[in-house]
């Protein structure tokens, strides 16, 4: 069995002046490291897909998520040999190179967070840092994969658990703070998942900045649903669309990627 991936990304500015989401889709593996926007490359090996959104103000911010996003991928090109370590290793690196940028004047409070994930003939794996989301939809249902490391999803937590109120927890002005980044210190959490999830036919997978979160669950799977026989190209363009519509006069950056299994049969003789 073959498995090819068709995949696009689009990204939404919003009420912001600047765009600082950075994404990239690869091929690491292939003789030489090979990037794609959108569309199905056969022959490539698997597919690299790594989504950051930078903070620390709006230069900052754009250069923490692209020195991120580029290091990523350079480091798990070049790490063909590491198996297992090769995402916590080029994460590692992603973080260095974050480290050596902030050390310019006016880039105090840079950093990233990183979603990266890596889709073979057996599924996907996964490395995250932050509160991106990793969706997968399957039959119609939306699940996240990933551990989503902001205050918010630590107070819904303590709340399901009755420790802390639920109103306090859903009003909580720091809700979106972070509780890991890439800043070029320790990574507070770390999300890894070496994997490998198998995928299905139908299946669609996203990678989401978090300023998909205008929007909620139920409504990413309504789009989902609604442009499931299309193509990625257009199920980007709906679910940015989606975000627009909702008319949050604050709406982050949004930057959505989607990535679609198709099997193939190995032909014999």
């Amino acid at each position: 069995m073959i498995v090819r991936y068709a995949h696009a990304g689009d990204a939404l500015t919003g009420a912001r002046e600047h765009q600082e989401d950075a994404f990239a889709f690869a091929f690491p593996d292939a003789r030489a490291l090979y990037f794609t926007s959108s569309g199905r490359v056969d022959g490539q090996g698997a597919l690299l897909a790594v989504l950051a959104d930078g903070m620390g103000g709006h230069v900052a911010g754009a250069l923490a998520s692209r020195t991120a996003a580029e290091t990523f991928v350079a480091a798990y090109s070049a790490a063909r040999e590491d198996g297992d370590s090769r995402l916590p290793r080029a994460l590692q690196r992603a973080n260095a190179a974050v480290a050596t940028a902030a050390r310019e004047p006016g880039r105090d409070g840079m950093g990233s967070t990183l979603l990266a994930v890596v889709f073979g003939d057996a599924g996907l794996s996964w490395v995250s840092v932050g509160d991106s989301p990793l969706f997968l939809f399957r039959a119609g249902r939306l699940y996240q994969l990933n551990e989503d490391h902001s205050l918010g999803a630590l107070l819904d937590k303590l709340a399901a658990d009755g420790e802390i109120d639920a109103a306090y927890a859903a009003t909580h002005p720091r809700r979106h703070h972070l509780r890991s980044a890439l800043t070029g210190g320790a990574i507070e959490h770390v999300d890894l998942n070496a994997g490998p999830v198998a995928l299905e036919s139908g299946d669609w997978v996203v990678l989401a900045s978090d300023g998909v979160e205008t929007v909620s669950h139920a409504a990413i799977a309504d789009v989902l649903a609604a442009h499931a026989q299309g193509t990625p190209q257009a199920l980007c363009r709906a679910l940015t669309a989606a975000i627009a519509a909702a008319g949050n006069p604050y709406q982050d950056n949004a930057t959505v990627l989607v990535v679609r299994p198709e099997f193939a049969e190995v032909a014999v003789g």
